[in-house]
């Protein structure tokens, strides 16, 4: 075979010994051919991503380990583009035939033929390997994570923190997951870069109930690159807490409907913000027509005391990557600068069709899914007042503490619940209320954003969206917002 071409009729013949236990240096040649196969074929662009999954999670329900849960997976895709329009096909055939099954499928549906059995199939040039996954160290984090037995004993430990800590308990979980991905990424315009990723996550569910009255907590923790997470669990601190929140909420008083202006606590209290308003800013949603704010880069879309960002720098935070799934270096964003519009977040296929520039948003769930811009570490950042200054500066309104569940519509109407609120009276926060539905939509509530702390907190968090669920972070720093509708009793 030629270092640098070969005839179309040899590939059929063709196989190649690569290393079945990782993702290396031999990948390059098969994977070098079929790029220039696609190529050759007329795709204007051809890209491969290639998985390996182990995956598991374990769940505690009160003094007993009820589900044990291991996944283990490999698989490809690739994604062929034609002009503006595109086509993705997976496969969990790895094998040099099966690839090139893949992507002959992924021609045939955009309508290209493969070349003549005399035509040339160069080779496309990939970049020396990019390794993040042994440049940061990172093949002995799956052997350093916790055993299936370490699992059960801390989570049935922890299990007995909120036994100690809760009253008038119906039921009371701990649960726990670990993902560990390794992949690899080969594009015609060169790409040729691997990483692993481990991402974990942990957390408590507690439901108490006495009388007729009844309340839900939950709390979840999630952290990336960090083998020895489960170990480093604070259970009992966060025992005492969502024990704290249930005994607060129990008895509560419902709130009343009405709008009020409102403090929204930091952490996951940004869960708004990614929800109503980040997803508005992906490509995605303006290749859609469902973002009212897909012509107003330059505008001003929020109050001026609002500035936010979106990036995949922050150490072990649960949306941070060394790399998208589109093999681009990781970067940070400007989303929203002083309510100023700045930037929008795009992957390969929204910058080519909406021409915002790639931010290194490009991110799926698995090798099923094609990427897409999606967010990372999203978060309001910190402003010049004190948490203090906020609810100084509301006679009547509501401080929502711990936010719930929630839903939003294609262009950024939502209401989500809140599972711990209570009610500021002059300045001070008194007494506990629940049943707190918060209602509005994106470009209302933006330019209400009128007050910002500076004590940012961020908060792991699961995003859905076309390319499947994500890891990602949200936050920001105690919030007031002037006015929003209340759903109550």
């Amino acid at each position: 075979m030629s270092p640098t071409a070969l005839l179309s009729q040899a590939l059929p013949a063709l196989d190649y010994a690569v290393s079945r236990d990782r993702f290396d240096e031999t990948w390059r040649a098969p994977l070098s051919t079929l790029l220039g196969l696609g190529r050759s074929a007329g795709a204007d662009f051809v890209e491969f991503f290639l998985e390996r999954v182990n995956y598991i999670s374990c769940l505690a329900e009160e003094d007993a380990i009820t589900s044990i849960s291991p996944r283990l997976a490999t698989g490809a895709g690739v994604r062929v583009f034609l002009g503006k329009g595109d086509c993705y096909v997976s496969t969990n055939d790895l094998s040099f035939k099966g690839l090139r099954s893949a992507l002959e499928k992924a021609l045939s549906i955009l309508g290209l033929n493969l070349p003549g059995p005399q035509a040339l199939i160069p080779e496309i040039n990939l970049e020396l390997l990019r390794d993040y996954a042994t440049v940061h160290e990172k093949e002995a984090w799956l052997p350093a994570c916790s055993s299936m037995q370490e699992m059960g004993e801390l989570l049935l430990r922890a299990n007995q923190h909120l036994q100690q800590q809760a009253r008038h308990i119906q039921s009371r979980q701990a649960s726990y997951f670990r993902d560990w991905q390794e992949v690899l990424i080969a594009a015609s315009d060169g790409i040729f870069a691997r990483d692993i990723r481990l991402a974990q996550s942990v957390g408590y569910s507690l439901l108490c109930s006495e009388g007729g009255d009844r309340t839900s907590i939950n709390k979840r923790i999630g952290a990336t690159n960090n083998p020895h997470f489960l170990r480093s669990w604070q259970s009992a601190e966060d025992a005492a807490e969502v024990a704290e929140s249930a005994g607060q909420m129990l008895h509560a008083d419902y709130v009343e409907s009405g709008n009020y202006p409102i403090v929204m606590a930091n952490q996951f209290g940004g869960v708004i913000f990614h929800e109503a308003c980040g997803h508005l800013l992906e490509t995605t949603q303006i290749e859609r027509k469902t973002t009212p704010f897909a012509d107003q880069k330059g505008q001003k879309i929020a109050h001026e005391n609002l500035t936010a960002w979106d990036e995949g720098l922050s150490p072990n935070a649960f949306g941070s990557i060394d790399m998208d799934d589109e093999g681009m270096p990781v970067q940070r964003t400007l989303l929203i600068e002083n309510g100023i519009l700045k930037n929008f977040l795009a992957d390969r296929a929204g910058c080519l069709r909406t021409g915002h520039p790639r931010t290194g948003s490009g991110r799926r769930q698995g090798y099923t899914y094609a990427a897409a811009s999606r967010m990372r570490n999203t978060y309001i950042a910190p402003g010049q007042f004190t948490k203090d200054d906020l609810f100084a500066s509301i006679d009547q309104g509501i401080y929502c503490k711990k936010m719930g569940g929630g839903s939003v519509g294609p262009t950024g109407e939502f209401n989500f619940g809140v599972d711990e609120a209570y009610l500021i009276e002059g300045g001070k926060v008194t007494k506990p209320l629940k049943g707190a539905t918060l209602i509005g939509s994106a470009k209302e509530i933006m330019q209400k954003v009128s007050m910002s702390s500076q004590d940012i907190g961020l908060a792991a968090g699961f995003c859905g969206s076309i390319s499947g669920s994500i890891y990602v972070t949200v936050g920001q720093p105690h919030i007031k917002v002037d006015e929003i509708t209340v759903g109550g009793r």
